[in-house]
């Protein structure tokens, strides 16, 4: 959940069912439409949470008979933005035919494999394991949904006797028990035996509810929500999570301090694999962080399985009095903590598993609890690390309205075991696709709203990495934002205007750029710009600004990434893109050569101490990209045009033809050669030199 939906959460859940809309819609296609409305509400269900079913009459493609079909969401996959093939689709009757094969509860997990042998029309969807909760409930259309407010009544001491009565006899209520076979079958029993009820409560979980049409289930699962979100503001006994403990932070302060934070945690957890952070300082969670039963509720861990699959059974609450912030003291306390959680997680483990339990997991933390500043998660993936994040503010949520009207009870430790190392789940872990080559790295390209800038972030946005670009020109980063955005999405690309030439503003971008995504791994140093003039003409001020670009920039830039690497303690890469002009005089040009061969000189520079640390620091040469430039599109290609003796409308074709292959060199080559240096591919290969320039023999390096 975002700081938006916090806000929106004041307002009252209404209907967004619109029926002109559904009355040119098949069966099929109303659950989806149904779905992807209680799926647009966070407040509702959770990201990738809950679950919507119809039994639907369909033609047996093989017999022609009409049959009932269970059509249910799909393992994975989220209902704000399912689609139809989203969703598998079962026999009923074969589903019915399952009851027979059922041995009890220690038989559970083979009756998922029984599924695929339920399929209608070779629907590839596999079908979750929340099936038969959906299958045997004796009503068309279920909806099984993870709302805060009914997951605070479920989380109550009290739940059973609170269900009856907030809600009047319209939801029954059962005993937590684990999702699969055997809970489908109470379900079936308790809707059958009350055929009065709307749905029912699952104790520590969730909510179920059906109706016989699509729109009549969609309002009965609104209307349970509205009742229970009013009854738990007007029956609240005590202060919120015990009442005020410390102060909140200024938010720049609050950031200031996520973004020291985050590289030093993110290479204390990154030993077996990169993880990325997301920071949150919505209300929510600044309430939550600031309160005396902070410590507390955060040790009972989670009730609800969405929210501590995604968050770890609890999380880390780091020692900081923000009343006398002392950062210094805060991550020099962080080996420690991490250490003791660790410890305790491993305890967690050896107390609770079993024969056949999967072997240990990460048992770093993935939530982040500091009191005045907010809550930082981390995870294999920034989307993932965002959702931990929101997962988290759902648990935040639950136990504000628990401990508000009762009690608050997180899931027994033993059952969250059972479910976080389910063989089901470890499973699905083990389908999962492998990660792409620069998966959990974050890089850096400063000039970013150029063509080459562009380029080399889609490429190393399409390898997996998340990128964030800087670049002076506003309007021009803001457009290649929503370019990139296409490509990768919203969570993997991030942009902060910047000038390189200021320290202020790099290490302002290099703050942004921890602060969105937990460190720094690969700095792509693009930023550029070109001048010609004889030296004679040359004057300070066109000198000194290729100097303030190419070299101080670059500098700086370089000075401040590799700084961030070094606290990180995982190494990185350096990629300067320079020019064939820092190995090859051109005249007429004595500024942008004398600063370009700087450049490259104080890349082998930076190669030199950074050997010690992992960082390495290579060097791309390109010449004459002209295509989707901004250097080319202006003066500098009249200067050349002028220099070469040739019409500006051929200075392509006239570099084309210099260059020994006889080639055009694109954005999307140096960004091939940026990708390659930037990648493990070139793990052992530092201070070195690629040029792209389609062959220049004065340019061989020597």
């Amino acid at each position: 959940m975002t700081a938006n939906s916090q806000t929106s959460a004041q307002t009252p859940i209404v209907s967004k069912w619109d029926d002109a809309v559904a009355a040119s819609l098949s069966e099929p296609e109303l659950l989806l439409y149904r779905s992807n409305l209680l799926g647009s509400d966070l407040r509702v269900t959770n990201f990738g949470g809950g679950n919507t079913s119809a039994k639907v009459t369909m033609r047996d493609h093989l017999t022609g008979e009409d049959v009932q079909v269970l059509w249910v969401k799909g393992s994975g996959g989220d209902l704000g933005s399912i689609k139809l093939d989203g969703f598998s689709t079962l026999y009923m009757d074969k589903l019915n035919a399952l009851k027979k094969r059922y041995r009890g509860l220690e038989h559970e997990d083979e009756m998922v494999d029984y599924l695929p042998h339920c399929t209608f029309n070779l629907n590839p969807r596999a079908a979750s394991i929340d099936t038969p909760l959906h299958a045997y409930i004796p009503k068309a259309h279920v909806d099984h949904m993870h709302p805060d407010a009914i997951i605070a009544i479920a989380a109550c001491a009290d739940s059973k006797r609170l269900t009856e009565v907030i809600f009047g006899g319209q939801l029954g209520w059962l005993p937590w028990q684990r999702p699969g076979y055997d809970l489908g079958l109470k379900l079936e029993a308790l809707a059958t035996s009350q055929p009065q009820l709307k749905g029912i409560i699952l104790e520590g979980h969730g909510l179920f509810t059906w109706g016989d049409t699509a729109k009549s289930c969609y309002e009965i699962t609104l209307e349970m929500i509205r009742l229970a979100e009013q009854w738990l503001g007007e029956n609240v006994k005590q202060p919120v999570f015990g009442g005020v403990k410390t102060i909140t932070l200024p938010a720049e302060q609050r950031a200031a301090i996520a973004a020291q934070l985050m590289p030093a945690l993110r290479g204390r957890i990154s030993a077996g694999e990169r993880k990325l952070g997301d920071f949150n300082d919505s209300d929510a969670v600044l309430q939550f962080v600031a309160s005396n039963d902070l410590a507390a509720l955060a040790a009972l861990g989670t009730s609800c399985p969405d929210h501590f699959l995604r968050t770890k059974i609890r999380p880390l609450v780091l020692d900081f009095d923000p009343a006398k912030p002392d950062v210094d003291a805060l991550l020099a306390g962080l080996d420690k903590a991490l250490e003791d959680y660790r410890a305790d997680y491993t305890a967690y483990y050896e107390r609770c598993k079993r024969a056949n339990s999967p072997a240990v997991r990460d048992a770093n933390p993935v939530i982040y609890l500091i009191p005045g500043v907010g809550m930082l998660s981390f995870a294999k993936d920034k989307a993932t690390a965002r959702i931990a994040g929101e997962f988290y503010i759902n648990a935040i949520n639950v136990m504000r309205g628990a401990n508000g009207v009762d009690k608050y009870v997180g899931l027994p430790e033993q059952e969250a075991f059972d479910i976080e190392y389910w063989l089901l789940e470890e499973a699905k872990l083990q389908r999962m696709p492998k990660p792409k080559s620069l998966a959990g790295r974050v890089a850096l390209v400063t000039g970013g709203a150029g063509g080459i800038g562009q380029a080399v972030a889609r490429q190393l946005l399409q390898e997996g990495a998340c990128v964030m670009l800087t670049d002076i020109d506003a309007g021009a980063l803001a457009e290649a934002h929503a370019n990139l955005v296409k490509v990768a999405g919203k969570d993997n690309v991030a942009t902060v205007q910047g000038n390189i030439t200021s320290e202020k503003e790099v290490e302002a971008v290099l703050s942004a750029t921890a602060l969105r995504f937990g460190g720094l791994d690969i700095l792509v140093s693009n930023a550029g710009i070109a001048s010609a003039a004889p030296l004679e003409d040359t004057t300070l001020e066109i000198w000194q600004r290729n100097q303030d670009i190419l070299v101080t920039g670059y500098f700086l830039v370089g000075r401040g990434a590799f700084r961030l690497m070094k606290q990180q303690k995982i190494g990185g890469s350096m990629v300067f893109v320079a020019s064939k002009n820092g190995l090859v005089a051109s005249a007429g040009a004595s500024a942008y050569c004398t600063a370009k061969a700087a450049e490259i000189h104080l890349a082998r520079c930076i190669a030199l101490e950074g050997a010690a640390v992992g960082v390495r620091v290579n060097v791309v040469n390109p010449d004459a990209v002209i295509r989707g430039s901004r250097i080319w599109d202006g003066k500098w290609k009249e200067e050349r045009a002028a220099s070469n003796k040739i019409d500006s409308d051929n200075i392509e074709e006239f570099y084309r033809q210099r260059s020994m292959l006889k080639l055009s060199v694109l954005p999307e080559d140096i960004a091939e050669a940026v990708y390659f240096l930037a990648s493990d591919k070139s793990g052992k290969s530092t201070g070195n030199v690629l040029n792209v320039d389609a062959g220049n023999a004065a340019a061989f390096t020597r």
